[in-house]
């Protein structure tokens, strides 16, 4: 039996011919998106027009798990060089958490890391960041408020690079992706780590709501163009976001889900695993 969006589904069509509207529309409110929703009605089309509603259950996760790549090996040190992430996304989303938990997370599997508060304009933006540090035990780098984001991560690097730290985690601030001065901003971040390292910043993850829907494609998209993102987390699937975007993300620009959020505690954090995902998603 379905566990998600398809389960009311199921129970109304199960051995039956499926309503094509109803389908439709259960599967973009679903947050999978235009395209993709269109890519499963037509391989269910392709199978005939009695289709149950086993059948679209069916169809639907298989399609899916096609769009979606296997789970990636973790975040692993780099030779020499501090394994540099920076973590972006408009206001509101859980950004600061979220890296805050990626550092958990790394220091649960033995690597050391360094969180830099390179959010120097949201009120208590740092503030934030350096309560989690405190209760993680791992150490922050900061400056003043209305700082230069761009040159404490550059000397955030040097600090990493000097002292052998394996992996630097940058949280920028959460910005509009409609404003393109903003996002200029977080380009020349970008820029900046480059001088040290022409690949860094290694990894460019933007920072998702599940519960935003089709919106946070939209984000996605505009953080691309700006900086060209390596991932995303997604969060907040503890409430009622669906979590569909991670397909429609992955099929119309490409960037993977690599982590996700459940919940507020340092623990709910995880890598995504498509397997899982998909069976909590339908």
């Amino acid at each position: 039996m379905a566990a998600g969006f398809f389960k009311s589904f199921l129970a109304k069509f199960t051995g039956a011919p499926v309503d094509w509207d109803e389908l439709e529309e259960l599967l973009i409110r679903a947050d999978l998106g235009v395209t993709m929703t269109r890519h499963i009605l037509e391989a269910l089309r392709a199978r005939g027009w009695d289709v149950t509603g086993e059948t679209a259950l069916e169809v639907t996760r298989e399609e899916i798990l096609k769009i979606l790549p296997p789970t990636p090996p973790a975040p692993s040190p780099l030779a020499g060089k501090p394994n540099t992430f920076l973590i972006v996304g408009v206001n509101g989303t859980g950004k600061t958490t979220s890296a805050a938990k990626f550092a958990h997370w790394l220091k649960s599997h033995h690597h050391s890391c360094l969180l830099v508060a390179a959010d120097t304009f949201r009120a208590a933006a740092i503030e934030q960041l350096c309560r989690w540090g405190e209760r993680l035990g791992i150490e922050v780098l900061k400056s003043q408020y209305q700082g230069d984001s761009a040159a404490l991560c550059y000397d955030a690097w040097n600090s990493a690079h000097r002292r052998n730290i394996e992996f630097l985690i940058c949280d920028t601030a959460g910005r509009l992706h409609t404003k393109s001065n903003l996002m200029q901003e977080l380009a020349k971040v970008a820029r900046t780590l480059s001088k040290h390292d022409p690949d860094a910043p290694h990894e460019k993850w933007i920072v998702l709501d599940a519960t935003t829907g089709s919106n946070a494609l939209v984000q996605a998209t505009e953080f691309h163009k700006a900086i060209g993102l390596t991932g995303v987390i997604l969060t907040k699937l503890d409430g009622s976001g669906k979590g569909g975007m991670a397909v429609a993300i992955q099929q119309e620009i490409g960037i993977p889900t690599r982590f996700i959020g459940t919940g507020e505690k340092e623990t709910d954090f995880a890598p995504f695993d498509r397997e899982a995902f998909v069976k909590q998603l339908l």
